[in-house]
C-alpha cells in the first residue's frame, strides 16, 4: 500500500504550505481532516472525509479502500495530534508545520524546551494543581470547556497567583491576537476558540517538602489528633513504593494527609480517597486547596464506592469502621500486579485481622512497629512525649508465575 501523507497546516490555511505539499493535495484522490482544515480547500475535487470521533472507522476505511490519500492536521500532527495514533495504524509519512506551542513561545520571546506541557483538550482538569505546582513555565492546550477563564478560576482556587498568563489566539493566522494577563484578568476576559495558554512564574509560590508537619494541616477542633502523624506517614508512603504515575487509593482519608503527600509524589498519576465523616470531608477539601493537590474525594463508607475507582498501584488503609475484612477482599481483588497495600493499625486485634485476611489471599506480609517520641521543652530543659505505637502493615502478592 502506498504511504499516505499526513500534513500539518497552520491557522493561515493553504497560504503557507510549500508548493510540493499543495501538489500532493491536488494530485490526491482522498483528502481527510477536521472541518476547519478541509474548509481551506473548498474546490478540492476528490473524496473528502471529515475527522470527528470516528478514528477506528477512519482507519478501517483508509486500510480497506486504498486511494492516494492526504491527511490534514493542525500544526505538528505528532504533538498531541492525530499523528501518533495514525502512525501505529496506517502507513504514513508525516510533514509537520509549526505547532501552536512553538508559535506561542516565539511570540513571548521565550524558550520552550524547558517548559512543562499539558493538554486539557478533551481531558479533565483533575490533578492539574499538583502537576504544575512549582513549575517555571507551563504550556496548556485548551478546548471549549477548559478555556482560559476556566483555567484561571481553577488556579485561583488553589492560590497559584505567582503565575502570569499569556494567551495566544489564532496563532499564525490573520486573526492572531496575543495578550498577557494576571489570573484575575484572564478569568474575566473572553477569547477566540483557537487558543493556547502559557503560564510564567513571576514570584516564588508556597513550597511544601516531603513530610509536612502535622500542625500545617487543618484538623478537627477541639479534638485534634485524627491525622496520620508525620513520622508514620513518611514510613507508610515509603512502604507504598509509589512512582510518578501511580494510581493510589486512600481508604479512610480523614484530614487527607496521606492522600495529599501521595498526590505530590504521584503527580502524573491519580489519587482516589474515601471518607465516611462529612465534617472530615470538609477539612480534607480545605487541606487540598492549601497544599495544592486535586484528587478524587468521595464521601462514603468503604468498601462501598470503591467500584468507582480505577484499579490501583498502591492502597493505603487508615480507617475501616469495622469493615476491614470486606475492604481487604476488594483491595486484594483490584490491586494491580506488583502493587502494595499498607495498613496502619493501633490495636493487636486489628493487626491480627489484617494479617489473617491478607495471607488468605496469598499476600506476603511485613510488619513494622513504629514507636516515636517527640521532644518537648520543660522550663530550660527538654523531655520527650511519646506518640501512640502503631503497626505499619505492608503486603504484596507473591509472584507465583
Amino acid at each position: 500500500m502506498e504511504r499516505m501523507k499526513l500534513i500539518g497546516i497552520g491557522a493561515d490555511g493553504a497560504a503557507s504550505l510549500p508548493t510540493l505539499y499543495k501538489q500532493w493535495i491536488d494530485e490526491s484522490e482522498r483528502l481527510v481532516g477536521g472541518e476547519r482544515q478541509l474548509s481551506f480547500f473548498p474546490h478540492y475535487k476528490g473524496e473528502k472525509i471529515v475527522i470527528r470521533n470516528n478514528l477506528s472507522s477512519l482507519v478501517s476505511t483508509l486500510m480497506n479502500e486504498p486511494k492516494k490519500t492526504v491527511i490534514l492536521a493542525s500544526g505538528d500532527p505528532m504533538f498531541y495530534g492525530i499523528g501518533s495514533y495514525l502512525a501505529k495504524k496506517v502507513p504514513i509519512e508525516v510533514y509537520p508545520s509549526v505547532s501552536s506551542l512553538q508559535w506561542a513561545f516565539a511570540k513571548m520571546g521565550e524558550s520552550w524546551h524547558d517548559a512543562y506541557i499539558v493538554s486539557l483538550h478533551g481531558r479533565t482538569m483533575k490533578g492539574l494543581a499538583q502537576r504544575i505546582d512549582g513549575k517555571e513555565k507551563v504550556a496548556i492546550l485548551t478546548d471549549e470547556t477548559n478555556d482560559p477563564p476556566a483555567i484561571a478560576s481553577y488556579l485561583l482556587a488553589y492560590g497559584m497567583t505567582e503565575y502570569e498568563a499569556f494567551v495566544g489566539e489564532h496563532l499564525g493566522g490573520e486573526n492572531e491576537r496575543c495578550r498577557f494577563f494576571t489570573l484575575e484578568e484572564m478569568k474575566e476576559a473572553s477569547f477566540a476558540p483557537l487558543n493556547i495558554v502559557v503560564l510564567r512564574r513571576k514570584t516564588d509560590g508556597t513550597k511544601w517538602m516531603f513530610g509536612i508537619d502535622d500542625a500545617e494541616f487543618f484538623q478537627r477542633k477541639p479534638e485534634k489528633g485524627l491525622i496520620t502523624k508525620k513520622e508514620v506517614r513518611v514510613l507508610s508512603l515509603q512502604a507504598l513504593h509509589l512512582h510518578e504515575k501511580s494510581v493510589v487509593w486512600d481508604i479512610g482519608t480523614c484530614t487527607g494527609s496521606v492522600a495529599i503527600e501521595a498526590a505530590k509524589m504521584a503527580r502524573e498519576g491519580a489519587v482516589f480517597a474515601i471518607e465516611k465523616n462529612a465534617y472530615d470531608i470538609e477539612i480534607c477539601q480545605k487541606n487540598m486547596k492549601k497544599f495544592r493537590v486535586d484528587f478524587t474525594l468521595i464521601h462514603g463508607r468503604a468498601p462501598e464506592h470503591l467500584e468507582q475507582f480505577p484499579d490501583p498501584d498502591a492502597i493505603f488503609i487508615g480507617g475501616t469502621s469495622g469493615s476491614l475484612r470486606d475492604i481487604i477482599a476488594v483491595c486484594c481483588t483490584r490491586l494491580k500486579k506488583g502493587g502494595r497495600i499498607v495498613i496502619n493499625a493501633v490495636t493487636v486485634e486489628t493487626l491480627y485481622e489484617a494479617i489473617d485476611a491478607l495471607r488468605s489471599y496469598g499476600y506476603t506480609v511485613d510488619i513494622l512497629l513504629a514507636q516515636f517520641s517527640r521532644s518537648k521543652p520543660i522550663l530550660q530543659l527538654t523531655r520527650f512525649d511519646a506518640l501512640n505505637p502503631i503497626y505499619i502493615i505492608s503486603a504484596w502478592k507473591r509472584d507465583t508465575e
